[in-house]
């Protein structure tokens, strides 16, 4: 006998919906004096630095930089030599910091001729558009990390150095809730690092980024695990760049920025507004429909494309203040749309099977059972041949070290990379998604049917497309 579903499921999913509705698009915050700390990252708040949503340059336009080799001399004008494989490891670098910082919608060039390095790449959320210098600054300094003996002292002896770091990521600290980076060390890094803090029981062991002292903590104990954090005053998105600039690597060359500019949306934020414009007005519509025709499935059909939707916005703010957000262009808003409009057809075809089994003259439960069950691999393969082409999308027009370029990578390596954040935005929201779909569309659908459907006021066939009774 199979186990029924109880009638809170209902109560509980549309709730846990709604939460993620509003704070996917609202957020939640805390103010203290002039400092804003951002727990969860709203869709709306595009005026707060470090929330809301990151637009690419066809909307918002962006930052256009030059670097070049440091002076010999200061004021010279003659610049140190760099070799051209110096020059594309300094452009990599610089693309991982990018990527690593979810920023997709980006260009990096080189004129080995001149010994230049060309970046584009759209504002960041909250900031001030007139003023570049600020944010260029987002791209980070040579990033040189080491980890020295003593207590800020610049000529302690170098324990690891950035070749040691496997992986850094911002962590928060469970004892005082307070933002630090965890690092996890290579094979050699973690020996090194257990016998430095073997050697340094009770004393310091300085983290230096560059030639700034960042850390100083006291060692407690022997770590030889190849896991330790930088701790320090750091705010989540301080936390958060750290880790991006040490998980990406050191600047082969010391590069300074030679000329930098803005750059104007190649659209524009009308294009964007009308756009979403459209994508709402097509949603309330869509909504009305469902509704009108499949009754209370219908409805149910309505709150799952709301935490859909919800759910995709939450992916593309990164939720979570700290993390990265994701670069969304235009293309992309039209992945969004397409995805709900496949959220829409899930429903649907659910909706219109538990009709015909209502009209075949099954009961109720027996329809809601049946419905579900003959649906779901018609929906589950519809969903898994658009998840195939979104990913294809991603591996073809992302970074050429992202995890779909390197999985297409025996296909690709014949035709050569085609970077462009604007499709690889739209092959991002359209896989996200999708993914939700079977989240909202299949299994939150299903539990809040399968909850109402137990109350003796929703009990009616004729409330799920079958005779009045």
């Amino acid at each position: 006998m199979k186990r029924r579903v109880g009638k809170a499921w209902f109560f509980i999913v549309v709730l846990v919906i709604a939460f993620l509705t509003y704070t996917s698009f609202w957020g939640i915050s805390s103010t203290y004096g002039d400092n804003r700390n951002v727990r969860i990252k709203g869709a709306l708040n595009e005026g707060y630095e470090g929330d809301g949503i990151r637009w690419g340059i066809d909307i918002r336009g962006g930052v256009d930089v030059t670097f070049r080799p440091t002076e010999t001399s200061e004021g010279s004008g003659v610049y140190n030599d760099v070799t051209p494989e110096e020059l594309e490891s300094a452009a990599g670098v610089i693309k991982n910091r990018l990527v690593n910082n979810n920023i997709t919608d980006h260009e990096v060039y080189i004129d080995a001729n001149n010994d230049r390095i060309i970046v584009r790449y759209p504002w960041k959320e909250g900031d001030d558009t007139t003023d570049v210098a600020s944010a260029i600054k987002e791209l980070g300094s040579t990033a040189s990390l080491t980890f020295r003996g003593g207590q800020t002292d610049p000529s302690g002896e170098v324990i690891l150095d950035g070749e040691d770091i496997s992986n850094a990521y911002m962590a928060v600290n469970t004892n005082d809730g307070s933002y630090e980076v965890g690092l996890e060390l290579t094979s050699d890094g973690a020996q090194k690092f257990s016998t430095a803090t073997a050697n340094y029981l009770n004393d310091f062991i300085s983290i230096y980024l560059d030639d700034e002292c960042i850390s100083a903590p006291r060692v407690n104990a022997v770590i030889s695990d190849g896991r330790c954090s930088i701790t320090g005053d750091f705010t989540a998105e301080e936390a958060t760049n750290l880790a991006s600039l040490i998980k990406s690597g050191s600047m082969p060359v010391e590069l300074e920025t030679d000329t930098f500019g803005s750059i104007n949306p190649t659209l524009g934020d009308q294009a964007k507004t009308v756009t979403v414009i459209a994508g709402l007005i097509g949603l309330v519509l869509v909504i009305i429909f469902v509704i009108a025709v499949y009754r209370l499935p219908g409805v149910i059909a309505a709150i799952a494309i709301i935490g859909q939707l919800a759910g995709t916005i939450a992916c593309i703010t990164g939720y979570f203040g700290g993390s990265p957000g994701f670069t969304l262009t235009l293309p992309g808003i039209a992945g969004i749309i397409l995805s709900i409009g496949m959220g829409v057809d899930a429903n649907v075809v659910t909706s219109e099977r538990i009709k015909e089994e209502l009209r075949a003259g099954r009961t109720l439960d027996g329809a809601i059972q049946s419905g579900f069950k003959g649906s779901f691999w018609a929906i589950f393969d519809g969903n898994i041949t658009t998840m195939v082409v979104a990913m294809i999308l991603m591996g073809v027009f992302g970074a050429p070290d992202s995890f779909f370029a390197k999985v297409l990578s025996p296909i690709l390596r014949f035709f050569g990379t085609t970077a462009s954040g604007s499709i690889y935005s739209f092959g991002y929201t359209l896989l996200i998604g999708v993914l939700l779909n079977f989240i909202m569309g299949v299994f939150a659908s299903r539990l809040m049917i399968k909850s109402i459907s137990r109350f003796k006021a929703f009990r009616n066939p004729w409330l799920y497309g079958g005779e009045k009774k």
